[in-house]
């Protein structure tokens, strides 16, 4: 097991954890949770030995092997898989030896621990792992040098994941994976044979591939049983009974206090005063939790453009003589939403370099709205920030004619604050830069917004602050991410794009996981209908069916706002009282029906909008 003693570790005078134990069972795999900043992978360099502590211990089983991804596969000749089975130095130092031995004693102990090591389904594993990772066959034949940093990063993670440690460290693995890669990873993580600790902001991951969540927060470390969700619930609960305990406590305090004030100069009354200072000082304060800063996004409204902003008829698109994506008929509307998905290579870039005029297409016909702007957010634009320039900077040269009051508040209302924003950008953290990078792409209110990967070094707070973003965004969205909780809160349609084409995936995204998981099966089998045309309706069809979903709509935006005040009524820690069980038991009851009638309202509303994109699409 992994046993973490009362350890305190400082840099630069900053504490970051102090006087922190924990154990980690053999075999557990675990979540290693907290904001940005709180000092995870200080953690995982502790948990190596690559610190020394100011005081404690971190005890690991003897002869234990530690892994973890390196920075990056060098760009030389050797060829992925070989790479990938050099990651198992024993494996390849008796392989040596075996070429060479000659006591025929030795031979036999170099042979009988190959069979024990399984070094004969080496390249088979090896190639299964690259596979599930996005590497074709052909691709891992060839030699790390014909790749990019991002690709040489899923080798790396290839080679450790083959190695396979008895204490497997992963930091944020899926910053460099798409979706297929991600949910390969998240099957592959429930059936680890050893012991896995992973930094990761992914909901789903957490909530699929581990049995225990490790907060590291207020520079303590506390270990929970179960998944993200069931975490965070846990979490809340706690923070709830702490605020009431306070609370409580806070009033206790007046109590005594009012009596010791009023009564302190009564001769006849002196000792009954003194015994409550004296319990004053006894009393140990019960801090309530801090609530910490709420991480926002706020995206500017664009104008309602007339629909639909984006059509395309029998288009293809490609580069030079190469036609990546052909007979493409699309429709976009500013209300959409839109995920795409398929595998890597496929033409999901692609796609989004057309529709965001990046890329001309090559026959066919593509027509845009004339005032269509359109925001692009892609992970390469945030290495491109300008490293010795602020924010602030970046900004005025956007918007030169604006104040620097005007200018900070856009930078504070995507959580930038005075600090950051005079900050340069090289010394910002990657969620810092990720932000920035969000808030040049919305910056001129865009009606079409195409985010290829926004999720990348966001800490959950941050990704649910998108979330709300997004949701509130009155232009369209599409979509390219490997975060399936993001997908699935935000998307309300999906493309898939695969040999050549983009057709409506008419399923739900766990069934997109079922597949992509599941061997594939014979081709011309269960594919996904292409987009079809509906009839033409009437223009008195079509202002019926509006009149619906807008009404629909309103009554969604009153329910809402009915749970609202009843959510806020049952997050009143005076409700959780002795001798309120009743009240409280009514008010959850309410909630529930209020919640059960938000669901009636929000299918029916659904079932009207469908309606109406089908008859608008006609």
């Amino acid at each position: 097991m992994l046993k973490i003693s009362d350890i305190t570790y400082s840099v630069a005078g900053r504490t970051l954890v102090e006087n922190a134990s924990v154990t980690i069972p053999t075999g557990h795999k675990v979540g290693l949770v907290g904001r940005n900043g709180s000092g995870k992978t200080t953690l995982f360099k502790i948990i190596r030995g690559e610190m020394v502590l100011d005081n404690g211990t971190v005890n690991i089983p003897r002869g234990w092997k530690i892994g973890g991804v390196s920075q990056e596969v060098p760009g030389n000749e050797v060829s992925l898989i070989n790479t990938v089975l050099r990651a198992d130095v024993e494996r390849e130092a008796l392989l040596a030896e075996a070429e060479t031995a000659t006591d025929p004693t030795r031979i036999s102990e170099v042979q009988t621990r190959l069979v024990d090591i399984d070094a004969w389904s080496a390249e088979a594993r090896a190639a299964s792992i690259l596979r599930g990772l996005g590497f074709t066959h052909e691709e891992q034949l060839k030699p790390c040098s014909a790749f990019s940093g991002g690709w040489r990063m899923r080798v790396a993670l290839a080679a450790v994941l083959f190695s396979e440690p008895d204490l497997l460290l992963l930091d944020e693995p899926t910053n460099y994976l798409d979706l297929e890669g991600a949910l390969w990873l998240e099957a592959y993580l429930t059936k680890y044979p050893h012991t896995v600790l992973i930094v990761s902001h992914d909901r789903e991951l957490l909530n699929r591939s581990v049995g225990g969540i490790l907060h590291l927060e207020d520079k303590g470390l506390i270990y929970y049983t179960g998944t993200y969700d069931m975490f965070a619930k846990q979490r809340a609960q706690k923070r709830a009974l702490m605020a009431s305990a306070a609370k409580k406590q806070d009033a206790k305090r007046e109590h005594l206090q009012a009596f010791v004030d009023r009564f302190k100069a009564k001769a006849s009354k002196a000792k009954q005063a003194q015994s409550r200072v004296k319990a004053l000082e006894k009393m140990e304060t019960i801090r309530a939790p801090e609530d910490v800063a709420r991480t926002v996004f706020t995206f500017p409204k664009p104008e309602e453009l007339s629909p639909p902003i984006i059509a395309t008829e029998n288009a293809s698109v490609g580069y030079g003589d190469t036609i990546i994506l052909r007979d493409l008929n699309l429709r976009i509307d500013q209300d959409d939403r839109i995920a795409l998905l398929g595998r890597n290579g496929e033409g999901k870039s692609t796609l989004s370099k057309m529709l965001s005029d990046r890329l001309q297409i090559a026959s066919g016909n593509m027509v845009t709205s004339n005032k269509l702007r359109i925001g692009f957010f892609a992970q390469h634009q945030v290495d491109e920030l300008y490293v010795d320039e602020t924010p602030l900077e970046h900004l005025m040269r956007e918007r030169a004619s604006e104040g620097q009051a005007r200018l900070r508040a856009r930078l504070a209302g995507f959580g930038l604050g005075a600090d950051q924003a005079d900050t340069e950008v090289g010394r910002l953290s990657g969620g810092q830069k990720a932000r920035l990078s969000l808030l040049l792409a919305t910056l001129p209110a865009p009606h079409l917004l195409i985010l290829d990967e926004p999720t990348n070094h966001l800490d959950i707070e941050s990704r649910e602050a998108l979330v709300d973003a997004l949701t509130a965004y009155t232009g369209a969205v599409i979509l390219v991410s490997h975060d399936m909780h993001l997908l699935s809160m935000v998307a309300d349609r999906l493309w898939l794009v695969k040999d050549g084409h983009v057709t409506s995936y008419d399923d739900d995204l766990e069934a997109y996981r079922k597949m992509l998981l599941t061997p594939e099966k014979p081709k011309g089998k269960d594919k996904p209908k292409p987009v079809a045309k509906p009839k033409q309706a009437s223009r008195e069809q079509l202002q019926a069916m509006r009149s619906d979903t807008k009404k629909g709509e309103e009554r969604v935006k009153k329910i809402n706002e009915m749970r609202d005040k009843l959510a806020k009524k049952l997050a009143d820690p005076a409700l959780y009282e002795d001798g309120k069980a009743g009240e409280l038991a009514t008010w959850n009851k309410k909630y529930a029906e209020v919640m059960d009638a938000l669901e009636r309202a929000e299918a029916i509303w659904m079932q009207s909008l469908e309606r109406l994109e089908r008859a608008q699409k006609s």
